[in-house]
């Protein structure tokens, strides 16, 4: 797909950039290396941007999705598809350069038994408990495993017998031997295998043993021809381990890893554990629950694509740790469904309205614009009649000075129609106003008025006759705090009670009738909202809101 967006600059571009013009790269590779263990998030919505962005942006370069599936306990294929299927939505494309860390567990296994015949790995006996206890502290050295010293032939029998599955699930794995008074604790004889009697997605029952994270991934990026090996900033302790591995092993390739900071936003958690938690919970309806981070989520929302790209691109790759303030997400989301969204108008809380001077059993079609900045876009015809609907909000008995819209003896517009006035307010026993019997200005079609009289208010309404059916959610954020995972106390308890109120008396005007999932609208004067992609029906339409009219950031940047 074409990308008119200017191409970025930062640190990391600008190494690829030197690597190019210095001759040490001819073709960039990067890749992009989900583990299939849950749903993607935001946070990984700006390393996508960021691998296939430079793959994108280089001749011939290209960017591998790659799947670190190394852990049969948590993985399943509904999470492959799942990610796949967001790199697609993103806007991205592997071009055929789809691969699994599975597709090298026999390499993995020869590089391990090549490792111990060079004296640089052991079979150990000792439990995770005490492999964490030997392991030592950031102020205190470790202590050498008892078995460390074993034979190179022992422990290439022990390896094997643990490949043959003769031992039990923790009863003994292979570790590197590096440094155990390294004052980087990744160094200090890191597991490299493990044994796991669990049947993998991909490769079923064939192993009983699985490579750990730090020694696979140095090796895939190897055997894949990887030049540019990106991650965030928690991986920077790693680096030494990864350079070990490689440099200790018969492989040519030598990829130059390279750290970033990772995506912190405001009001969000994007841990994989805590996100398992509201799920498993119940706090929220699964992982595409439009309040979550997850990239399913945010889609159901109706963030458009091209607005998270424009996000990543805004908040650029830097070194340092920092929160990006959700506010600027919710700007770019407006800032591309202002350009792009028909304008529509619906009501979520109707409230009556009977012209009683309009002629009775008379309907005619107006014209409304599909887009006031974009005349390109068209217009469309829209039913009104002598019963309409208003919001609620949009009407007061005893109106305040200020209040502009409707109130009894005071002029409001239509949206695309005529001048109306509140004549009289029809309540129920209990006092709340159930219908308005206002009265219209035929000569103001179009809504203005050739004595040149003006009104301060317009409202949107829809007609009864026509008016659509609609559940529509109004979505807020789901956390009340800015840092809900900072501190002592549990995140859930800034959970926002209030992060998702369901109205289901609501009317849409009839040309969204047939609207597609996921499609996206501006509600005239009260926000965006798309069609739910997986709730709503012809006969049932489901509205989410993606984000109200309002925006605090651009407030905030005007201070």
């Amino acid at each position: 797909m074409q990308d008119d967006t200017p191409t970025p600059s930062d640190f990391i571009r600008a190494i690829v950039a030197d690597d190019l013009a210095s001759g040490k790269h001819d073709t960039i590779v990067t890749r992009f290396p989900p583990e299939p263990n849950g749903y993607l998030h935001i946070g990984h919505a700006k390393s996508i941007c960021l691998n296939f962005g430079i793959a994108r942006e280089n001749a011939g370069a290209r960017c591998h999705l790659r799947f670190d599936d190394t852990n049969p306990t948590k993985e399943e294929v509904e999470y492959v598809e799942s990610i796949k299927e967001n790199v697609r939505w993103l806007g991205f494309d592997w071009g055929g350069h789809l691969y699994f860390a599975s597709d090298y567990f026999d390499q993995l296994y020869q590089y391990a038994e090549h490792l111990i015949q060079t004296g640089k790995a052991y079979v150990c006996d000792l439990t995770g408990e005490q492999i964490r206890e030997y392991r030592g502290t950031l102020t205190e050295p470790g202590k050498e495993s008892p078995f460390r010293n074993r034979g190179v032939e022992e422990n290439l029998e022990l390896f094997r017998r643990m490949r043959a599955g003769e031992f039990s699930d923790g009863s003994r794995v292979l570790r590197a031997k590096i440094d155990m008074t390294s004052g980087n604790i990744n160094m200090r004889d890191p597991v490299l295998y493990r044994i796991l009697h669990a049947s993998h997605h991909r490769t079923g029952d064939a192993w009983c043993i699985y490579p750990m994270y730090d020694y696979t991934h140095p090796i895939s990026d190897a055997l894949e021809g990887i030049t540019h090996s990106l991650c965030t900033l928690e991986f920077e302790d790693h680096r030494p381990l990864y350079d070990w591995t490689l440099d200790n092993l018969p492989i040519a390739c030598h990829p130059r890893q390279i750290e970033f900071a990772r995506l912190n936003l405001s009001y969000t958690v994007v841990s994989k554990r805590k996100l398992l938690q509201l799920v498993n919970e119940g706090h929220v309806a699964g992982w595409d629950d439009p309040r979550m981070p997850t990239l399913s989520g945010i889609r159901r929302r109706g963030y458009p694509p091209a607005a998270l790209r424009n996000f990543c691109e805004r908040i650029g790759i830097a070194k340092k740790e920092s929160v990006v303030d959700v506010a600027l997400l919710e700007h770019c989301v407006r800032e591309d469904l202002n350009d792009n969204a028909l304008r529509v108008m619906g009501v979520i809380k109707p409230l009556k309205v009977v012209i009683t001077n309009y002629p009775e059993g008379q309907n005619e079609k107006l014209i409304a614009q599909n887009h006031p900045q974009r005349p390109e876009l068209g217009s469309r015809s829209i039913p009104f009649g002598r019963e309409i609907f208003i919001e609620q909000d949009d009407f007061m008995e005893d109106a305040p000075k200020k209040f502009f819209r409707l109130t009894p003896g005071q002029e409001v517009r239509l949206r695309y129609a005529y001048f109306i006035r509140c004549e009289k307010v029809i309540k129920d026993a209990t006092g709340t106003v159930i219908e308005l019997h206002c009265s219209y200005d035929p000569a103001t079609i179009g809504g203005s008025a050739p004595d040149g009289r003006k009104v301060k208010g317009t409202i949107h309404w829809v007609a009864a006759a026509n008016a659509v059916p609609a559940e529509v959610r109004l979505y807020d954020r789901l956390f009340t705090e800015e840092s809900p995972d900072a501190g002592a106390a549990d995140f859930k308890t800034f959970i926002n009670p209030e992060s998702l109120t369901v109205l289901t008396d609501c009317l849409v005007e009839p040309s969204l009738a047939k609207a597609a999932p996921e499609s996206c609208f501006q509600f005239e004067r009260q926000g965006y909202f798309c069609v739910d992609s997986k709730d709503s029906r012809p006969e049932r339409l489901v509205f989410n809101r993606t984000v109200t009219l309002r925006d605090s950031w651009v407030k905030e940047q005007n201070r």
